[in-house]
């Protein structure tokens, strides 16, 4: 079977050889730091070793509850934010039917995601798509007071039960949170509520191959088994004993560093060519800027789906200040066969690509586009996926997992804590006078 496979060549004109090599004793120490648990945050490593760990009764339990959730819901809610909710959406949307919002025949629920913001709108709207629906809701919370996760799960909860009834509520929503304390614990508990733990030593952006990741996708009707089989083989590439210069993780997190550090080159552009990798944009984006941004430091993680925007931000990347630098993901094969048509009067002067499959084109603007960025200043690394599968998603997630924590030892920050995260929160609770927060308060409203 092929792995994903990184190629750094367009990467030469811009970083030795002897540049990147250089990195090897940084890289190695690195390593030994997560391995031996010595470095910052060394209490959120359980992501490290967790694809070759995971039992196989662990995944019967988790696919036998998304059995009971496929069996009773047209629609499971998925409520959860940041890394309780972008990895499971990531490989969801990835393997999904670009369409199945317009079908009306499903193989399984429909799953929607809900507390990840705090609009109102959205919730409303929410509340009143659901109101002829049987619907079940995967509650993703450790705490169980992240605001925005809290207040949907209080009106879906509420919702549900009034709908469905205590009994058929209980049977369809399912928690995910610690193992002893806070509020969804003690809601999980109190109401009967199958539940699953989320291990204190995996931090929520690194959590995609535990529950918070697992249950959503299985419950989607996903192999939960070839996505764990695939991050384990990867877990095996990218191992302290595999040589530098043939270990992917390694080597992408030297190139990085090594152009951030050595080029100036301070924003790294995520870049895909199937709009179905759109949320793995999103999930990498948290993965990177809420490890590295730290400390004033950090590689800022943007992220374009491309040939789209490149009708938007194509300019920019072309000719705009030289401190960016692109990875893209590239699927090497499609799920689907089309071709394209010719016509008679070839108003449109595309009658050049008849007979040629879709794919074909998408590939040329992919090498044309990377050719021409390098030229403009633009350093490109490639990221071959053979194809859109659960065993390639789960070799990809751990590829960019390992080469996260590298690359933040490299760094020289914790890249396992998100002190900045709790600042807004902070404010806002200030703002709307939550008990506790009286003196902050006061000292906020001075400040408007």
């Amino acid at each position: 079977m092929k792995n994903i496979c990184l190629n750094i060549d367009k990467v030469a004109k811009f970083v030795s050889k002897e540049g990147i090599a250089a990195y090897e004793p940084q890289v190695k120490a690195a390593m030994k730091t997560l391995e031996e648990g010595t470095g910052l945050g060394n209490d959120f490593l359980g992501w490290l070793h967790l694809p070759s760990t995971i039992s196989k009764e662990h995944l019967a339990d988790l696919k036998a509850t998304a059995q009971v959730l496929r069996e009773n819901c047209e629609v499971v809610i998925v409520a959860g934010i940041g890394g309780s909710y972008l990895g499971a959406r990531a490989v969801n949307e990835a393997l999904s039917n670009s369409f199945q919002w317009l079908q009306t025949n499903h193989n399984g629920p429909v799953m929607i995601h809900a507390g990840h913001n705090i609009s109102e709108d959205y919730l409303y709207e929410l509340t009143e798509y659901l109101k002829d629906k049987k619907f079940g809701i995967i509650n993703i919370s450790k705490s169980g007071t992240t605001t925005e996760t809290a207040l949907a799960f209080r009106l879906l909860k509420e919702q549900c039960e009034r709908q469905r009834g205590k009994e058929m509520a209980r049977k369809v929503i399912v928690a995910i949170t610690d193992a002893k304390k806070g509020a969804a614990r003690v809601t999980a508990d109190k109401e009967g509520y199958k539940s699953f733990i989320i291990p204190d030593n995996v931090g929520g952006r690194f959590s995609v191959l535990t529950p918070v990741g697992l249950l959503p996708i299985a419950t989607a009707g996903y192999d939960i088994e070839k996505l764990v089989e695939g991050a384990a083989s990867m877990e095996k590439l990218t191992a302290s004993d595999v040589p530098f210069m043939e270990n992917p993780s390694a080597v992408y997190a030297a190139v990085r560093n090594a152009l951030y550090a050595q080029n100036g080159k301070k924003i790294e552009i995520l870049v895909n060519y199937h709009p179905k990798l759109h949320y793995v944009s999103e999930w990498w984006k948290q993965l990177y800027g809420e490890s590295e941004g730290k400390d004033h430091k950090g590689i800022f993680p943007a992220a374009v789906d491309f040939s789209t925007d490149l009708h938007s931000m194509g300019q920019w990347i072309q000719e705009g200040e030289r401190i960016i630098f692109e990875t893209v993901i590239s699927v090497e094969q499609p799920a689907c066969h089309l071709e394209i048509p010719s016509d008679a009067e070839n108003l449109d002067g595309l009658n050049f690509l008849a007979g040629k499959r879709v794919d074909e084109v998408n590939k040329m603007a992919e090498l044309g586009t990377q050719l021409a960025h390098v030229d403009g200043g633009v350093p490109n690394m490639r990221v071959a996926v053979p194809e859109l599968n659960e065993f390639y998603l789960g070799q990809l997630i751990y590829f960019f997992e390992k080469a996260c924590g590298i690359s933040g030892y490299i760094l020289g920050v914790n890249p396992f804590n998100q002190p900045g995260v709790e600042a807004y929160k902070k404010n806002m609770f200030a703002l709307l006078n939550k008990p506790g927060y009286e003196e902050e308060s006061k000292a906020i409203r001075a400040r408007l």
